[in-house]
């Protein structure tokens, strides 16, 4: 494609005034958060609104049992008090995720074990779970990353074999499937976000799904500062604290955004499946960079569209940071939304290099339950390092693709070529 970089003085590829902001507000939506404002119920577990969208959310992913959370790290951690994870209890999840995934573990005092990824999927490596397991270990906390489920038939496996707990973070995998199983119904619980970035939004909020009652119950009493809830609200409530206990409930006015929004998931999905199929076709041809992997036995939502570039088939003469961060310059320069979301595994954060801080005085680490010494290196996670430093979200969260016109996708696959045709003027 002829023509100089817009970063370098050329004209923008991607017009303005076709990007659509995220997430989509319409009529309907307000209606439903007024109608919470004209009935004056606010907040309670047993809020109209609250109690319609965990029976809505239930028939979506045909799960027995739905909880309803203020966001989706209240619902792992729930799900993970339910489970009996306590201290000197071993979780082991994946080193590519956002922080919710392990701040739950360390809220039980448990220990939060590390898997590298799988280059493909970005999803942990199930071939490099076993050589974690240990007489420590009670939960496997898979991660349905950027929607895609993992690799659940060995999980679950390796859980029967060794008598673990599967709960399924699929805080960004709201309908994706596997094997025809709808991500977040295939552990023992699984737990689904509604910050205001997800494919279904909510403002914020969270759901943990199960088809154990006994699990429900356990969490709906950490919901609730630990009180046993009934599900019929009661006449006269005793307030009595069995255990501890959070104030985890969701209000009357995200989950009412949130129901309504539940309508149109099928739709932003299907918006999303085309876009990024779109988007995998054409960038594919484009020697050097490498668009996602999508199994044949699963679906995406592509919650976020992550592609890697090769920098030996680019031949890169500087480090690849380096050429990552003059790529997205270029392409946000031609009108391209893109990111980097995370910079390095989880690792690599400051409170697992320090051990430190914690409840302070080490805890969890130094919790004469856990009784072992435990060093998180980031060199352990080679493929997590090097899918951040080669990598790029082709969307950002106030852009994401589920909502895109397929238009845009075609500007920006002009931008991509354009930029990739002028690799010598970028470097």
């Amino acid at each position: 494609m002829k023509g100089k970089l817009a970063i370098h003085g050329g004209p923008k590829t991607v017009p303005e005034g076709l990007k659509k902001p995220w997430p989509e507000i319409t009529q309907e939506d307000k209606e439903a958060v007024l109608a919470v404002l004209e009935r004056r119920i606010l907040s309670g577990v047993h809020g109209p609104e609250a109690t319609a969208l965990e029976r809505e959310w239930a028939e979506f992913t045909g799960s027995r049992y739905v909880l309803s959370f203020n966001s989706g790290t209240a619902a792992l951690h729930s799900a993970l008090f339910a489970a009996g994870v306590g201290p000197g209890d071993e979780v082991i999840t994946s080193a590519f995720s956002f922080s919710g995934s392990f701040h739950p573990i360390l809220q039980q005092n448990a220990i939060p074990i590390f898997v590298d990824i799988d280059p493909r999927t970005y999803n942990l490596d199930v071939k490099k779970i076993e050589a974690k397991i240990s007489d420590r270990t009670k939960v496997l906390m898979p991660v349905h990353i950027h929607g895609l489920p993992a690799d659940m038939d060995e999980i679950l496996a390796l859980a029967d074999k060794y008598h673990l707990i599967v709960i399924e973070d699929a805080c960004q995998a709201h309908g994706s499937t596997y094997k025809g199983k709808m991500a977040g119904t295939m552990g023992a619980m699984g737990c689904f976000s509604l910050n205001v970035t997800k494919n279904l939004s909510g403002g914020e909020g969270g759901f943990l799904n199960t088809e154990n009652e006994g699990y429900a119950e356990r969490a709906r009493m950490i919901r609730t500062f630990g009180e046993k809830v009934l599900q019929e609200k009661e006449k006269i409530r005793p307030y009595y604290s069995y255990t501890i206990g959070w104030n985890y409930r969701t209000q009357e006015l995200p989950a009412a955004f949130a129901r309504s929004q539940l309508k149109r998931l099928p739709h932003y999905n299907a918006i999303a499946q085309r876009n990024g199929q779109y988007l995998t076709q054409e960038l594919s041809k484009i020697p050097g960079l490498i668009p996602p992997y999508v199994p044949p036995d699963r679906t995406t939502i592509y919650h976020k569209y992550r592609f890697r570039f090769d920098p030996e088939v680019l031949g890169l003469k500087i480090p690849a940071v380096e050429f990552r961060d003059r790529l997205m310059a270029a392409l946000e320069a031609e009108g391209v939304e893109i990111t980097v979301w995370h910079v390095t595994p989880l690792t690599s954060f400051p409170i697992f290099q320090k051990l430190d801080e914690g409840y302070g005085k080490g805890c969890p680490w130094s919790c004469p339950y856990y009784g072992k010494e435990i060093r998180y290196n980031p060199e352990e996670y080679p493929e997590a390092i090097r899918l951040l430093e080669t990598s790029l979200v082709l969307n950002t969260e106030s852009y994401p693709i589920y909502i895109q016109d397929l238009e845009l996708m075609e500007y920006y696959v002009q931008a991509f070529r354009k930029v990739f045709d002028h690799l010598d003027e970028l470097l």
